[in-house]
């Protein structure tokens, strides 16, 4: 009997997690592989991390490298030194990464120069905005790795146009969406709209939810306040659950913006509150990437809160669209989904809660070649 196929899979921050979780489960269905967990530390906060372990019912990590927060070149290296010698212990023959974060490009760098094959999963997706380090991470990443794994059609184009090679590029569909599929029904348990307030005599309350983390929109007071601006004038119409991330946190105590009596600043949730409440949202405004795809997937109405998107499927087929960080059209968009409700939106190809099986049934494939 041939040996396993040994897979090394990475995660580093909240929205690892969220993806690798239905790769994990699909491909312990299949006994000719041996898969190997790294979590790099890259979220260390027990509410950015190990929540979402439990509540995706995911296996420990089999390493933590503790790496924890610093500035992009700091967290990068110390995730290369570290991550370095389990590589050459652990000897896998395929590291799969997920994502646009620093844990991925770290890892697909030190894995290259080892000459360990590499599978990005969620490649392809472009802002054509270098000023976000997400983008010069996917870039870096889609130019080391041996198979691309691509969520929507655009992808393809976009790998193809840097000259990636048509062979080494798979389109799957979206592990983000198969997570969505198992937890959804387990999350509507979760009693998170009582505690926030939100359900009456059994029934949902309108309520917007606000999520605000890229560096471009809270490391500048200016910007910050434009957005709080807006966000304010959505509450005066509709209550703001805004989970506050610890690093949007640090900006909003220096602020000087007061806070809205109905918009309600909340610590980080888990997964399952998260998805709780998503679901049930009037709207939600965002600024990040995976929401936009996860509100497509739900109908929910989603305003991104950034002039550009790696995600365009989720406004040609769903239910995003782009409204910057200008306060009026903020206001000017919410009010349209406040007077006229949802906007029919579709839900892209392949986002079928089934991409994960596909990535594992392509991978036993091309490492047989």
């Amino acid at each position: 009997m041939p040996r396993p196929l040994k897979i090394l899979n990475v995660v580093g921050a909240r929205p690892n997690l969220v993806k690798m979780a239905p790769l994990l489960r699909a491909m312990k269905r299949h006994k000719e592989i041996e898969t190997f967990l790294v979590h790099t530390g890259q979220h260390y906060d027990e509410r950015l991390s190990d929540v979402f372990f439990r509540q995706l019912e995911m296996q420990l990590p089999d390493a933590n490298l503790g790496v924890g927060s610093g500035s992009h070149a700091e967290q990068t290296a110390e995730i290369m030194k570290r991550v370095e010698p389990l590589l050459l212990r652990y000897r896998p023959d395929l590291v799969v990464v997920v994502g646009d974060v620093n844990s991925t490009i770290a890892v697909s760098l030190t894995a290259a120069k080892l000459g360990i094959r590499i599978a990005h999963v969620e490649a392809g997706l472009r802002s054509f905005d270098r000023s976000m380090p997400e983008e010069i991470n996917r870039m870096l990443t889609d130019a080391l790795a041996d198979y691309m794994f691509v969520t929507e059609e655009c992808a393809i184009e976009n790998l193809l146009r840097e000259g990636r090679p048509r062979e080494r590029i798979y389109f799957v569909g979206n592990v983000m969406i198969d997570a969505l599929h198992q937890s959804l029904p387990l999350s509507q348990s979760s009693k998170i709209g009582d505690e926030l307030g939100l359900v009456n005599g059994g029934g949902w309350q309108r309520f917007a939810m606000l999520t605000l983390h890229r560096p471009s929109n809270v490391d500048s007071v200016e910007t910050l306040h434009g957005l709080l601006e807006g966000i304010v004038a959505v509450a005066e119409e509709i209550p703001v659950i805004f989970p506050v991330h610890p690093r949007t946190k640090e900006k909003l105590d220096s602020s000087k913006v007061a806070a809205h009596p109905r918009l309600q600043l909340i610590p980080p949730l888990g997964y399952l509150e998260f998805l709780s409440l998503m679901s049930h949202a009037t709207m939600v405004l965002t600024d990040s990437g995976g929401i936009q795809e996860e509100t497509t997937a739900l109908g929910v109405p989603c305003l991104t809160l950034r002039n550009n998107t790696e995600r365009p499927v989720t406004i040609s087929h769903g239910t995003n669209q782009l409204v910057g960080t200008d306060p009026a059209k903020i206001m000017r968009a919410a009010q349209d989904v406040l007077e006229n409700g949802r906007k029919p939106g579709r839900l892209p190809p392949l986002w079928d809660g089934k991409a994960a099986e596909r990535i594992v049934e392509t991978i036993l494939t091309i490492t047989e070649m």
